[in-house]
């Protein structure tokens, strides 16, 4: 639904954070995926939603900087950024805008209704995300998908890497059986902010829940910043690994 706040006098911009270096994946942001770089092909997704007045890549690589220049605005950044907030932050300090949704430069299949949904989000609340079912066994306990509880307002509650919530009454059930019984949601790594809000929020030293479970939304939490959840049937499909490659292009040509 295309809320009435995203309206021409609301100026949101979409910002892709993309860094060369990348331990699992160098050079990532500028690999060929069906012959478009992949930073390019999540640039083309963004400009589909209807919310964004820009779409800008932020960096701090020159080599990105260049190819990027070609198709979107590309804005320079530090490379002593801890997150991909913080890089966000430096940019949208010196932007004209309202809020930001930042976008993940690795998932060229981002849906442009989901960046929507995020930054509509933001009408009623200072931060947003989003959240999908849990549908695969597999992805239960992977800690390296991030489980979030929303409270009856569709506030986020909390965020970790466990499991959440423990289903004491189920608790002998596998996986499987869990999932069969509740509503297990999972984080997509995708945030709006309103800009005011993005700029206090990089202030805070590292919170002790952030610095436990390595999940930068918890320093909002942790201040008191909510975060709006809106949950949605897309699940992310990214570029991690070399390995991914072949995949996400099988994929698109599905598309």
């Amino acid at each position: 639904m295309f809320h009435p706040w995203l309206n021409p006098r609301v100026k949101i911009l979409g910002i892709i954070p993309a860094r060369y270096a990348s331990t699992r994946f160098p050079g990532k942001p500028l690999h060929p995926i069906a012959g478009k770089a992949l930073v390019q092909r999540v640039v083309e997704q963004c400009r589909k939603a209807k919310s964004l007045a820009e779409v800008i890549v932020a960096t701090d690589d020159a080599r990105i900087r260049d190819a990027a220049a070609k198709f979107c605005r590309v804005e320079m950044t530090r490379e002593d950024h801890p997150s991909g907030s913080d890089r966000i932050a430096e940019v949208a300090a010196r932007c004209d805008c309202d809020a930001v949704v930042n976008i993940q430069g690795d998932e060229p299949l981002m849906d442009p209704a989901v960046i929507d949904a995020v930054a509509g989000a933001l009408a009623d609340c200072e931060m947003s995300t989003a959240a999908t079912a849990i549908r695969n066994a597999e992805e239960y306990d992977n800690p390296n998908v991030v489980k979030v509880v929303v409270s009856a307002a569709g506030r986020a509650l909390y965020f970790s890497r466990r499991t959440i919530p423990y289903l004491r009454d189920a608790a002998s059930r596998d996986a499987a059986g869990q999932l069969a019984v509740f509503p297990f949601l999972k984080h997509l790594g995708i945030y709006g902010y309103r800009r005011e809000t993005l700029l206090r929020l990089v202030k805070f030293p590292v919170s002790p829940l952030e610095s436990a479970e390595k999940l930068e939304q918890l320093r909002a939490l942790e201040h008191g910043i909510g975060i709006a959840v809106v949950k949605v049937n897309y699940d992310c499909v990214g570029v991690d690994v070399p390995g991914d490659v072949a995949r996400v292009e099988k994929l698109l040509r599905v598309v």
